[in-house]
């Protein structure tokens, strides 16, 4: 019934006529839409609700009272973050936002001081120099391989102080040279030294100076057969920095290459002189008298026994890849080498101090082995009775006729058990002389006590080395472990005396840390250098020969003005050595006259190893900043390095003259001969 009706008002609805429109109608619908858009406008013109950004953030912070701690992590890290990068990078924005020329402009010009006459003034001098433009040109930048000298502590002035490397160079504190701590961020980073080397220290001393025959005829000195010395020059080359001028002991550099002098033909007399006298390549008013030796050579099948003891530094310093796991390395490689009737002890000290491997006959590798390879750096460096500990086990496994020695390897740590280095070295001394040898193998940069080492291997009777790479290593511990072990003479000494009618001047080229007195020569209770199976020791003097004009000193105006009558034969000089055979206290004499036969007109007829020899000597020289070499240039140097270059099968001399190249590159040539006088006036005597 209701569908029936709905049915019928939907029929009406769908017949019904539509209203005509309305204008007012249309009108009131336009006007309202038009209100509503005016007010939408003025709603988003009104600023928005709440306080100001410090009311904002204490609404923050309120908000979030009601946040556990945990919730908090995110924004409270973010906030500590923030603060500690912002300074950070701040300084890294100072430090290299300035080019190097505005930082040179920097430096070069800094705000003066203002006198103290009233703030005012100050105020008025530092607007001033505030004011001023930075230079707009840039000056030319120093290659990157060319970086200055090791900046060190000064020394007082002396005659070494003359050349521009000198100064810069050389420097002592408490007799020593300490490498200085790079200032990386006030210099340029090419020319700062290397992190590393910071804190190696060397002891100081003078160059050798000019003799005047007449006054001083007679040299003595002992000889000299380490080689830490350039094995430590090489590395700082190699990395691309100029060595402390201390660090280089020239007859260390010379004598770190082998030479094929005439070997002696008995253990009785263990060795020959040979000797020429030829022109100073960088004099030509000079001359150089050169003197090698080279100890005998025992038959291959004579094997004396060994009896080794490692005293090893186990401190926390040695935990770097240059220092224990090379020493593991190294010792390996030496072990290797022994035979059967050798025997190798194992102390360690510092970090893990005591006896490591008691005496071990030295076919048993792989206990020796395993025993190195347990050592581990670490701890403090207390090792009350290291050094006690590693004579004990020398002398329990003492062989008769052989070789007793202690090798101590450290990279300077040498807290071995006795502080006071007199009483240490009064105790090595005494352990020495009866029978047992110590040597000191150096590792590593940044805490090396070259002095200690110089000092602990000549008390000892023993050599100092320097390991810088797994190479150096093989060269010490296995092609020259031989000689080193087998000792064939000691206490060898030289002396010279040089005939005043021939020779006007004269100086010794190097050696300067074993200069002996005259009457030492003579006392057999006064200890000097020793020398093992086949090794080479060169020794170097330049002379001036009398009457030539190349003297250097005035003559005195109260002295005599007659020359000396020539000796007997016109000798130039003569020549004595001594030296004590292993096991004799008593030293032998060996005497050789320099006559006119041994003298060369050219320096090309000598031998090649003669002109490679004084190569290396002028290049330590001039990397001392000798007032002596400063006329030879390094491209010089490496002329008669490669004239004298040979016979090379190991490759020293090649690598020598890259060392050359590099040195060349890191000290351009710069200045002239300081020592001639018409030139800078300087005194070189």
């Amino acid at each position: 019934m209701s569908d029936d009706k709905n049915q019928d008002i939907l029929g009406r609805l769908r017949g019904a006529e539509p209203p005509p429109p309305s204008a007012a109608a249309r009108q009131r619908a336009i006007d309202a839409s038009l209100a509503a858009f005016a007010a939408q406008q003025q709603k988003s013109a009104t600023p928005a609700k709440g306080s100001g950004w410090g009311g904002r953030l204490r609404t923050i912070i309120t908000s979030l009272k009601g946040i556990s701690i945990m919730d908090l992590r995110l924004p409270i890290g973010t906030a500590a973050i923030a603060l500690l990068v912002l300074p950070l990078g701040y300084q890294l924005y100072s430090s290299t936002s300035m080019t190097p020329a505005e930082r040179a402009a920097e430096q070069a010009d800094p705000v003066p001081a203002a006198p103290a006459t009233g703030a005012a003034e100050a105020a008025a001098a530092q607007s001033e120099a505030a004011a001023r433009p930075l230079p707009q040109s840039q000056p030319e930048q120093a290659p990157l391989l060319a970086p200055q000298l090791l900046p060190i502590t000064p020394a007082p002035l002396s005659d070494t102080a003359g050349s521009s490397a000198g100064r810069a160079r050389a420097g002592s504190m408490a007799n020593s040279t300490k490498v200085a701590a790079p200032d990386l961020l006030g210099g340029s980073l090419a020319r700062a030294p290397a992190a590393e080397m910071a804190g190696d220290s060397f002891s100081h001393f003078e160059e050798q100076r000019l003799k005047v025959t007449a006054e001083a005829p007679v040299s003595t000195f002992s000889i000299d057969v380490d080689t830490a010395s350039y094995a430590y020059v090489r590395r700082a080359l190699e990395d691309g920095y100029l060595p402390p001028a201390d660090a280089v002991r020239i007859e260390e550099m010379v004598n770190y290459f082998p030479y094929d002098y005439p070997a002696a033909d008995s253990a009785a007399v263990p060795f020959k002189p040979t000797m020429a006298v030829f022109p100073t390549p960088w004099n030509a008013d000079t001359q150089l008298l050169q003197i090698g030796i080279k100890g005998y050579v025992p038959p291959a099948a004579a094997d004396r026994p060994s009896n080794l003891v490692f005293l090893i530094d186990t401190s926390g310093s040695m935990d770097e890849p240059d220092k224990l796991p090379l020493l593991k390395r190294a010792f390996g490689l030496l072990i290797d080498q022994l035979s059967d009737n050798d025997t190798v002890s194992i102390v360690a000290y510092a970090g893990s101090a005591g006896v490591v491997l008691e005496p071990t006959a030295a076919n048993h590798k792989a206990r020796i082995l395993t025993a190195l390879d347990q050592l581990a750096a670490g701890g403090g460096t207390a090792g009350a009775e290291g050094i006690t500990l590693a004579y004990q086990l020398a002398e329990q496994a003492k062989v008769a006729g052989g070789s007793n020695r202690v090798i101590l390897a450290t990279d300077g740590d040498f807290n071995i058990g006795i502080d006071d280095p007199a009483q240490l070295a009064d105790f090595i001394r005494a352990k020495r002389e009866g029978g047992i040898t110590l040597s000191v193998l150096g590792f590593g940069r940044g805490n090396l006590d070259d002095a200690t080492m110089q000092a602990l291997a000549q008390n000892g009777n023993g050599n100092a080395s320097y390991i810088a790479n797994f190479a150096e290593a093989r060269k010490v511990l296995v092609a020259e472990m031989g000689g080193t072990l087998d000792m064939i003479a000691k206490d060898v000494k030289i002396q010279i005396e040089f005939n005043p009618a021939l020779v006007s001047e004269y100086r010794l080229i190097g050696y300067e840390t074993r200069m002996l007195n005259r009457e030492d020569f003579s006392n057999d209770a006064v200890d000097a250098g020793d020398v093992g199976a086949g090794t080479t020791v060169t020794a170097l003097y330049e002379i001036t020969p009398a009457g030539s004009g190349g003297e250097r000193v005035a003559p005195l105006r109260y002295g005599p003005q007659t020359a000396p009558t020539a000796a007997a034969g016109d000798e130039i000089a003569f020549l004595k050595m001594r030296y004590k055979l292993p096991d004799s206290q008593v030293s032998q004499l060996i005497e050789a006259p320099v006559t006119p036969e041994l003298v060369y007109g050219d320096i090309a007829e000598v031998s090649a190893d003669m002109r490679f020899a004084a190569a290396v000597a002028a290049f330590g020289q001039k990397l001392r900043g000798s007032v002596y070499t400063s006329a030879m240039g390094w491209a010089d140097i490496e002329a008669l390095a490669r004239a004298g270059k040979g016979s090379d099968p190991s490759g020293y001399r090649a690598e020598f003259i890259n060392l050359v190249k590099t040195a060349g590159l890191l000290e351009p040539e710069v200045g002239s001969d300081t020592c001639d006088a018409a030139v800078s006036g300087a005194s070189c005597n």
